[in-house]
């Protein structure tokens, strides 16, 4: 076995994860997701339809998700409602997006590191498919949060990809509070401030399957993603500097 790697997940084990979903008209999509999830032993997934105007989250309750509802738009928001009255059982939270886009193959491969880290994250640009796959500001979004990530925290990210493993008891002491774009900058930057074992593990990429992105898919978009970032980053910077001269008590 590969050093650094864990012994690969058991069905028994796998009954401890959950896969929390966001979608957002992605009907045509959100079945053949939430199938190769079925496929590889996933089988608590939860959908939360952010606003939808298609049937995504009819498609997604007859494919056999668990589905709910959160009218109030953000990304963030939606990965935040799907972790709310988690089942006891649940000790892992796998996100992934429902456009198609995710290499859910390289699931198991994540989760099989369980053992050694807390929050566990795939890297598209460590793949020539991944790097291929992701757009201009995809790209430009990366370099701008992961620099501004070392050069405030000191610890080196690749990849601000929507495919991660976290663990639960974990996820819990980041506090997140985004309800944007935000959420993946914030776990990231929280993980650090927090201790938590992290590691990124190469995942190939896909264009999206169908839909439209939200940032990728205009110019407004892309400003508005990297406005988020710096704001985030910003806030959570100023935060840190404000504990760090004994102002005040940050989470």
């Amino acid at each position: 076995m590969p050093q650094g790697v864990s012994r690969p997940v058991t069905a028994t084990q796998l009954a401890s994860v959950l896969v929390v979903i966001p979608v957002c008209n992605e009907a045509s999509t959100i079945a053949g997701v939430i199938q190769a999830l079925h496929r590889l032993g996933l089988r608590q997934v939860r959908v939360v339809d952010n606003g939808s105007s298609d049937d995504s989250a009819a498609v997604a309750a007859a494919s056999g998700a668990e589905v709910w509802q959160d009218p109030i738009t953000g990304y963030g928001q939606a990965c935040w409602r799907g972790i709310q009255q988690l089942p006891e059982s649940v000790q892992w939270i796998v996100f992934c997006d429902g456009d198609g886009s995710d290499d859910l193959e390289a699931l198991p491969g994540l989760l099989a590191r369980r053992e050694r880290y807390d929050l566990i994250l795939g890297d598209r640009t460590a793949t020539a498919p991944g790097r291929a796959a992701l757009s201009p500001a995809q790209r430009w979004g990366n370099r701008l949060a992961t620099t501004l990530i070392r050069l405030g925290w000191g610890y080196r990210y690749r990849d601000l990809g929507p495919l991660r493993v976290i663990r639960r008891l974990a996820l819990d002491t980041l506090h997140l509070r985004d309800r944007g774009f935000g959420w993946t900058v914030e776990m990231q930057v929280r993980a650090v401030e927090c201790g938590l074992a992290i590691c990124e593990v190469p995942v190939a990429y896909h264009q999206r399957q169908g839909g439209r992105s939200k940032i990728s898919g205009t110019v407004v978009g892309s400003l508005q993603a990297g406005a988020v970032i710096l704001g985030t980053l910003g806030r959570l910077y100023w935060h840190r500097w404000v504990k760090a001269m004994g102002f005040g008590r940050s989470q």
